[in-house]
């Protein structure tokens, strides 16, 4: 009989060297067929998750250790996690994985587990049950839709630790004789789970504003191809590879929330500019998104696998071997390589050469099927790269030498087609780094010329969306020039200014840099008198600044809040949304909560909330929440304004994120005795 299920009078307690010595032994070594049965296991009910007792067969203590053991094992080799819940996820499993010197000792316990830590244990692994379901869709879900849904998950971690700390609570220590040093590891771990505060994060916040040029219907930036290339980036789906899986995810999460929402609608809208950013064919995620439309032309026709290239799923032309001994269509793999990648885009290891060796046997034999079967490759015009062919070596280092020319003719030329070359090929972006067009642009942005200037400034822009130039940019001394043009250059030159200090923000070193050359007030100034587009460049890079907090300060100091009131009240400019998550930025700070909280402002928020867009009755009771979570006073004054009945049809028909802020406010109401 286990010694987890005799009583104390049946067993015979182990001496304390003895429990210590099988602890060490014990490792990580488990029952491989049980772990399995719990890795499978699908059937976690929605009365299990939320804790109603269902009738059951009574657990034991043998089974709920060995299974809590199996999903602490399971979520460890999950391995990467989207970068948009990366740290939450290693930090939930490294909690996990923490408190296996605990079930070590339960395990090997000499005497019998009483009904309460038998209870306990239940909850424990319902706990568990519920983390491995969190990590899997964060291992494996859609990017985008994580991107967008980054609040909603932070909930849902949240949520995980308070059940986590309520059931490790309620464990009997005393009763289950857990050693000294093991009890206090977990009570130290629930001490820092309950000390933790809700964790601002900046790269979520800085996803937030790209995401919403991006998916704006109105903005004009929405189709810019230096904002897409840069959201992709910070998604990682910047390959075809991991496009690819896109998708897949992507119809997976349009089979659970329906083809028509209004959540899948927009994810499909992102993954379809990504798609055409980087050449691909924009495949229906509806249909089939394992398999391309190309090769579904082809009727009842097998192709055989080994005949399609890995990157563009077509019938190879000219297949050739790379370093890795894996097989590509020469174009393909040369534009991988081109466009400064130095790795197998296919198993990922990286190469020790870039040559290319002709697979002449292959090529052969898919002759030779193409010719049995009368196969013709589909027309794959039209389907080229956006970015064109690549640009010449020639041609860019004869360009960076006219940019030091004694012809402003010359120069005003050369300016301009490294401004457009620069905008839409990333290759020309390293390769005019590589041959010194960065510090010959920056010389120009001091030149009286204003085209001359403008080029200057937008090719700049361009090539600061590749991270290595933007470093190569702050280095030679640029950023108090592109803030000299952001004050005195035409309004193209200061748009673009705004737009390229935006980018440079992108590091926080440059963060610090920008506001100590006394850019913010530029950018202020530029909020106040610009045109639309100036303005959203504008609060933009205000925005990715205030994400350092001495800067929010600062942007207050400048006087960013009348201009900011201003586009809450003029609807034509279509920038309510911009303006509130300003707003939202500023109110983390004890200065932007004494400028904000007004009552002139408070009646402004109460009136969006009732009349405003959903995406601005959000983003309203966001900035409300965060006001009143501070101050009792200001949802005092929001209820004058006649704000509750809003908030309750907000919590029920609104956003997801709209209902969880409406549900705050409500809360706050109810806790400070406001309710009417």
């Amino acid at each position: 009989m286990s010694p987890l299920l005799q009583t104390p009078e049946e067993s015979t307690a182990p001496s304390r060297s003895g429990r210590k010595l099988a602890r060490t032994t014990m490792g990580l070594e488990r029952d491989k067929k049980r772990h399995g049965d719990v890795e499978d296991r699908r059937g976690d009910t929605l009365a299990d998750e939320i804790g109603i007792v269902t009738t059951a067969p009574a657990p034991n203590g043998v089974d709920l250790v060995q299974e809590s053991v199996s999903l602490i094992e399971y979520v460890a080799r999950l391995g990467d996690f989207r970068s948009t819940q990366r740290q939450e996820c290693y930090s939930l499993v490294r909690r996990m994985k923490s408190l296996l010197p605990l079930f070590d000792e339960i395990r090997f316990l000499g005497s019998a587990i009483p009904p309460n830590g038998i209870a306990s244990l239940s909850k424990l692994k319902k706990v568990f049950c519920l983390a491995k379901k969190l990590l899997k869709t964060c291992n494996e879900g859609s990017k985008i839709y994580l991107a967008l849904e980054s609040e909603a998950m932070m909930v849902k971690f949240h949520a995980v630790h308070e059940k986590l700390c309520q059931a490790l609570d309620e464990l009997p220590f005393d009763e289950i004789e857990v050693s000294v040093e093991v009890r206090e590891q977990v009570e130290l771990m629930v001490t820092q789970l309950r000390r933790g505060k809700r964790r601002k994060d900046t790269q979520d916040m800085e996803l937030a504003v790209d995401l919403m040029a991006v998916s704006s219907k109105t903005d004009e930036r929405n189709a810019d191809i230096a904002i897409i290339e840069r959201l992709a980036k910070k998604l990682d789906l910047n390959t075809v590879e991991n496009l690819k899986k896109e998708t897949i995810a992507i119809s997976n999460v349009a089979k659970e929330r329906g083809q028509t929402s209004e959540c899948v609608e927009q994810i499909v809208e992102i993954l379809n500019k990504f798609q055409q950013v980087f050449g691909m064919q924009v495949i229906d995620v509806f249909e089939d998104p394992v398999k391309p439309k190309l090769l579904s032309k082809s009727g009842s026709l097998v192709i055989p696998h080994e005949f399609l290239c890995p990157i563009t799923l077509e019938v190879m032309r000219d297949p050739v071997i790379i370093a890795s001994g894996q097989t590509f269509e020469r174009e393909s793999i040369q534009k991988w390589f081109d466009s400064n990648h130095r790795t197998c885009p296919k198993t990922r290891e990286r190469l020790g050469h870039l040559s290319l060796a002709p697979n002449h046997a292959l090529k052969n034999l898919i002759t030779l099927w193409r010719e049995t079967n009368n196969y013709k490759s589909p027309n794959t015009e039209g389907l080229a790269s956006p970015q064109g062919s690549s640009v010449k070596q020639e041609e860019i280092s004869s360009l960076v030498e006219e940019l030091s020319s004694c012809q402003l003719k010359v120069q005003r030329r050369a300016a301009k087609d490294i401004r457009m070359l620069s905008k839409e090929n990333p290759e020309s972006r390293i390769l005019f780094a590589e041959n010194g067009a960065i510090p010959a642009l920056v010389q120009l942005l001091t030149y009286p010329d204003s085209m001359i200037q403008e080029h200057a400034v937008t090719a700049l822009l361009n090539l600061s969306i590749n991270d290595t130039n933007k470093k190569l940019i702050a280095n030679e001394q640029a950023i108090p020039t592109i803030i000299d043009v952001l004050r005195n250059g035409r309004m193209e030159s200061r748009e673009n200014s705004a737009a390229a200090l935006f980018s440079l923000s992108m590091l926080d070193e440059n963060k610090v840099t920008i506001a100590l050359s006394d850019g913010i007030p530029a950018l202020v100034e530029l909020l106040e008198q610009g045109t639309v587009r100036g303005k959203k460049d504008a609060v933009t890079a205000l925005f990715n600044l205030c994400l350092n907090q001495a800067n929010k300060a600062r942007a207050i100091d400048a006087g960013i809040v009348p201009p900011l009131l201003l586009l809450l009240k003029d609807k034509k400019l279509n920038m309510v949304d911009e303006a509130l998550s300003m707003f939202l930025l500023l109110v983390t700070h004890p200065q932007g909560r004494y400028e904000i909280g007004q009552l002139s402002f408070i009646g402004t928020l109460v009136d969006i909330i009732k009349k405003g867009t959903p995406k601005n009755k959000e983003c309203a009771a966001s900035v409300l929440l965060e006001l009143s979570s501070n101050n009792s006073s200001h949802i005092l004054a929001a209820l004058q304004f006649g704000v509750y009945e809003h908030l309750v049809d907000i919590s029920e028909t609104g956003t997801n994120r709209a209902q969880r802020k409406a549900r705050g406010l409500l809360q706050v109401m109810k806790t400070s005795d406001q309710l009417p």
